[in-house]
């Protein structure tokens, strides 16, 4: 049968295919360890995972408005002005199953032939499958190791054109860890207020993992382009809820009832009791997220200090997320081939870098979301293969 050409232009993102390659080796009897997909190795907090079986208890069984109950998107414009000071009606807000389902969203209702979308590389892979898949034409932004990983106004500006629609922002990133500084933000703002016909994703799903200072800058902060401006979060990384599928996005008021159609003609709503989970987090304590937040800090000392010590790999510090993004030019390895090795024979997952990009030629991602006993042991037997197998 034949399917519309759109389906032959999209891509996938190859940590879940390296999971489930981990997960095939580890069913014939080896020990993997994987540090390569993205989520953290902590159970969700007992007082969330309580709310989504007490709401099952007491009867939330149906439909849900599809842009979410009003008592989370309630908590969520109460989140972002708590840590952002940036006051939102909840109106704004729209529930989504998952992080991806806002940039699906944001990204099909600019994308269109004729189209350029702006996106960061490395970079998350969706965002240029979802540009593919629409017909836009995607416009990497480079992002450098030498600029601290962060996302460059200049570079980005220069790359505008009268076809330029949509522009992907996201800090602190995948897969580098890099965190954009304010100034750099404020450039990017800065040019995109002479350009009303430039909309922005803000990818901000990692916006409560930073280090040694780094600030986390939204784009929400700034109301010469707010309403522009469509905000990517949710629970899967601050609170360790990636498989209950639980995201938020804020969304300009033109934009909005775009927005909830879609979401009413394509998932109607999100499950019941894990939007109640979702109050449990954003209302309750939040020292579950510092505990992790600590936690991810001191593994990501330990994997940058360690990857340092291996022979013809550089790791600069991620000051974001959960991630490094180490070089590993000087071990004569291409990245894909170094990262499939090490999972075939060295027992650890690591992802490619040009599965984030091709400006990804040159590095791996490490996740540093797994324990740190995990860390220390995939870490020596990358030491132990790089020692015996040349490329």
């Amino acid at each position: 049968m034949r399917t519309i050409a759109a389906f032959d232009r999209i891509g996938e993102e190859n940590a879940f295919a390296v999971l489930a390659r981990a997960g095939a080796l580890a069913a014939e009897g080896r020990d993997i360890i994987n540090l390569g997909i993205g989520q953290p190795d902590f159970e969700t907090p007992a007082h969330i995972v309580e709310a989504a079986v007490k709401a099952l208890r007491d009867g939330y069984h149906g439909y849900t408005p599809a842009t979410g109950i009003l008592p989370l998107r309630v908590a969520v414009a109460a989140d972002i002005q708590r840590r952002l000071s940036v006051e939102i009606s909840p109106e704004r807000v729209l529930v989504v199953p998952g992080g991806k389902v806002t940039m699906f969203a944001a990204i099909l209702m600019f994308g269109a032939p004729g189209v350029d979308i702006l996106y960061p590389d490395p970079g998350f892979p969706i965002y240029r499958s979802m540009i593919e898949f629409t017909g836009a034409r995607p416009v990497p932004v480079p992002i450098r190791e030498e600029n601290g990983f962060a996302f460059s106004a200049e570079e980005a500006l220069s790359l505008m054109t009268p076809a330029t629609r949509l522009v992907i922002l996201n800090s602190p990133a995948n897969p580098t860890g890099g965190v954009t500084p304010r100034a750099e933000i404020e450039a990017l703002v800065a040019g995109l207020a002479a350009r009303p016909d430039i909309a922005v994703l803000s990818d901000e799903i990692y916006g409560q993992l930073t280090y040694d200072g780094a600030e986390h800058v939204s784009l929400l902060e700034f109301p010469e382009i707010r309403d522009r401006v469509i905000l990517l979060d949710g629970a899967s990384k601050t609170y360790a809820m990636t498989g209950w599928r639980l995201g938020w996005s804020v969304w300009p008021d033109g934009l909005y009832d775009k927005a909830r159609k879609l979401a009413v003609n394509a998932w109607s709503c999100v499950n019941a009791a894990t939007q109640w989970a979702g109050v449990a987090a954003l209302n309750g304590p939040q020292d579950c997220v510092a505990e992790m937040a600590a936690a991810f800090d001191n593994r990501r000392r330990i994997v940058v200090d360690r990857l340092n010590a291996l022979p013809g790999i550089a790791c600069a510090k991620p000051k974001g997320a959960f991630y490094a993004f180490p070089n590993i030019s000087a071990t004569g390895w291409a990245a894909k081939d170094l990262a499939a090795a090490l999972l075939e024979k060295g027992g650890v997952a690591t992802i490619g870098g040009p599965d984030f990009g091709v400006c990804g030629e040159g590095y791996i991602r490490v996740s540093y979301a797994a324990s740190r006993k995990d860390i220390e042991r995939a870490i020596t037997r990358i030491d132990n293969f790089l020692g015996r197998n040349s490329p």
